[in-house]
């Protein structure tokens, strides 16, 4: 209300903290995690010693010549390396390495310079390699690296995210015109989304200075700031214009909406912003900056919607209905106590689908809980792997094609594992002699900092269950064998002993998580309805949704049941990280609907209303903002299904599929039906709470 008296004050400070923040954080730069910083145990230890003693190898790179006939290679290997040279980006090149059968060739390059800047400098080299590739038409050039890997990333990334903005605005902007039927209420919920986003962006990049960020956090960022940000808008727009047709003036239609939707948009927020605190007990500092990264989008976007939102509704007025679209809606009617004609159709659909809920709420009960049973069924069979350059991006992708003909040629040569030896003395003879038992060409031993290093290649294709085998037998076996006596520190590391770790963790992570955000959860729903039932309730039909959303992506994705009607594929695994990700996304987003639909079945409840009545006029008079809201989550979360890397395209499917299942089964089947069998017993405050006052009474 402050906000609303100082309008001038609140909508420009709002737009100075977006400019100075976006600013700021633009010319600070972002920064991202280490090789180190985004692993887990024996991997991530080993790769820390590397950085700490500043031993960090070049960034390496692989160029595959094949040619159709033994030695064909030759004149094609030899003009590569003229040709790369001459840019002035690589240190010397060693000579090729033939093949068994001598048709193809491996040349091996190195990036000069620090390795995390390689992508940004790797250009020349991709442009030479291609270069030579098309004066050649019999010979075949396939290069892969952590350089060019990574910068094909980076550039795949930073188009997604654009065509993610591209897609899902105008979707979002669509939806809300249909909604509103006015072009200036629609805009209202786009606008500060998109301004939250654009601070968030620049609050990150500082952040990134104390707690580097992964390369895929934006991403997230913008898909929960979009959808949050919409939604909050959305929730506290829908009961202004509510009141206002219901014949109240401006100012207590404001106020009852800050009283209402208002408050149900803080408890909101703040219970997704505690659920995703959960993610730093995962023991990951990906997932730390998964949650630095939502919490902070989170925050500005409820912020926003209880600062400058009340102040431009109090600048606009009745204004906010501008921009009327024919046969998108109609005037709002002034008659007392009359909601919106939108709200009345949304609310008369709700209301049929409630009266046989309500009627027979114990048989809906069980048809919603065996509809979502049903869908999870398929997650108890769950897959999960860091999905390879094959399976994350395609088996016709050029950077999978390169991977798979070089590891096909040279088994283990992408991908090696790498034994890290640290000692007291690397040179003491007990060292020596161990290190000894390996090919020296593949030893590299740093006297200086009395660390040595051992390449070895894996069997398999470097990502199966063959290569899994073979790092498991060297980590547990060979190593131990020849160092046990010396003692030395051994670490292995590499893109396979990464994943295996990553994976490991996890699992261990993720029991914590879930402790933490279901007790927080049912503490907050606790305190805000003063009610352990609904405290309960809140936490099994979220569980339901997580259940289902997990047995959807595992149906499509791992098993391929409908994928290509998605147009995906079928990969055989769920992403690593998804599963814990999507539980904690869920936990607090469905937050959303579930308070503000609550909240206006209490408000019914506490003017005196039975509890079936309630839920009704609850259920009725929220039924057009949570489709809305609804509608613009699965939107944005669809057009993430549309990117190109397949954890997007997981991510975005397993959310959609539940914020869907979330508004429908559960919100107008499940929800009802088992307040409707609670009956009274949804009310009952416990003893301890009872003297505490009702959080936004007024």
């Amino acid at each position: 209300m402050w906000s609303a008296r100082h309008r001038r004050t609140a909508i420009i400070g709002w737009l100075l903290f977006v400019a100075l923040t976006a600013g700021i954080g633009g010319a600070v730069g972002t920064v991202n995690m280490s090789t180190s910083e985004m692993g887990a145990g024996d991997s991530a230890r080993a790769d820390r010693i590397l950085e700490d003693a500043g031993l960090d190898r070049p960034a390496g790179e692989l160029v595959l010549v094949a040619a159709g006939r033994e030695g064909g290679w030759r004149q094609a290997a030899a003009e590569l390396a003229d040709v790369v040279e001459r840019t002035g980006a690589v240190a010397d090149i060693p000579p090729p390495v033939p093949s068994a059968d001598g048709r193809e060739a491996l040349v091996s390059l190195e990036i000069t310079g620090d390795a995390d800047t390689a992508p940004d400098r790797v250009g020349p080299v991709l442009d030479a390699v291609r270069a030579v590739d098309r004066r050649h038409e019999d010979i075949e050039l396939h290069q892969f690296g952590s350089a060019s890997s990574q910068k094909w990333v980076n550039d795949l990334l930073a188009d997604d995210l654009l065509k993610a903005e591209l897609t899902a605005v105008p979707l979002a902007l669509g939806i809300l015109l249909v909604a509103f039927g006015a072009v200036v209420a629609a805009l209202l919920p786009v606008g500060l989304a998109l301004t939250a986003c654009l601070a968030a962006f620049g609050a990150l990049s500082l952040i990134s200075h104390q707690l580097a960020l992964s390369p895929t956090t934006n991403s997230v960022m913008f898909l929960m700031g979009l959808a949050v940000g919409v939604d909050y808008c959305l929730f506290y727009l829908r009961r202004e214009r509510d009141e206002r047709a219901a014949g109240r003036d401006a100012d207590t239609a404001l106020r009852i909406a800050a009283a209402t939707s208002g408050r149900a948009v803080l408890v909101s927020g703040v219970t997704v912003m505690v659920a995703m605190a959960g993610m730093f007990l995962s023991g990951l500092m990906l997932f730390e900056g998964f949650a630095v990264a939502t919490i902070t989008v989170v925050l500005i976007a409820m912020t926003g919607s209880v600062t400058v939102l009340p102040a431009l509704l109090a600048s606009l007025g009745d204004r906010v209905e501008a921009g009327r679209i024919p046969f998108l809606g109609r005037p709002r009617g002034k008659r007392a106590n009359a909601p919106a004609r939108s709200g009345r159709e949304s609310g008369a659909v709700a209301g049929a689908v409630l009266r046989p809920v309500l009627a027979r709420p114990r048989l809906f009960a069980a048809l919603g809980a065996v509809v979502l049973l049903a869908l999870a069924a398929p997650a108890t069979g769950m897959r999960t792997e860091q999905l390879g350059w094959q399976k994350q991006f395609g088996a016709d992708n050029r950077i999978a094609v390169a991977h798979e003909r070089i590891t096909d040629a040279f088994p283990g040569g992408p991908e090696p594992a790498r034994a890290v030896v640290r000692a007291d003395d690397i040179d003491a003879a007990p060292v020596r002699d161990a290190l000894a038992g390996f090919d020296k060409d593949d030893v590299t031993v740093h006297p200086r900092h009395n660390i040595a290093e051992i390449e070895i290649k894996l069997a398999g294709d470097g990502t199966g269950q063959r290569s899994v085998d073979a790092l498991t037998k060297l980590r547990t076996k060979t190593l131990p064998a020849a160092f046990d006596t010396t003692g030395a520190e051994v670490r292995v590391t590499g893109e396979l002993a990464r994943s295996v770790d990553f994976n490991e963790q996890l699992q261990d992570g993720i029991v914590p998580v879930f402790v933490f955000i279901t007790a927080v959860t049912f503490l907050l729903m606790l305190f805000c309805f003063r009610s352990y039932v609904i405290a309960v309730t809140s936490i099994v039909l979220n569980l339901l949704s997580v259940g289902a959303a997990y047995g959807v992506m595992v149906a499509v994705f791992q098993h391929g049941w409908g994928a290509s009607l998605l147009a995906t594929e079928k990969v055989g695994a769920v992403q690593s990280w998804l599963p814990l990700f999507v539980l904690v996304v869920l936990f607090g987003l469905s937050m959303d609907y579930h308070v503000f639909v609550v909240s206006r079945i209490r408000e019914a409840r506490d003017r005196g209303a039975t509890t079936r009545d309630a839920i009704r006029e609850g259920v009725c008079r929220t039924a057009g903002a949570v489709t809305g809201a609804a509608a613009i989550m699965v939107a944005v979360f669809a057009v993430f299904g549309t990117l190109s890397m397949q954890d997007m395209k997981q991510m975005g499917v397993g959310l959609g599929v539940a914020v869907l299942l979330d508004a429908t089964v559960v919100r107008m089947v499940l929800l009802p039906s088992v307040m409707a069998l609670l009956g009274e017993r949804n009310w009952h405050t416990p003893r301890a709470l009872r003297r505490l006052p009702a959080p936004g009474s007024h």
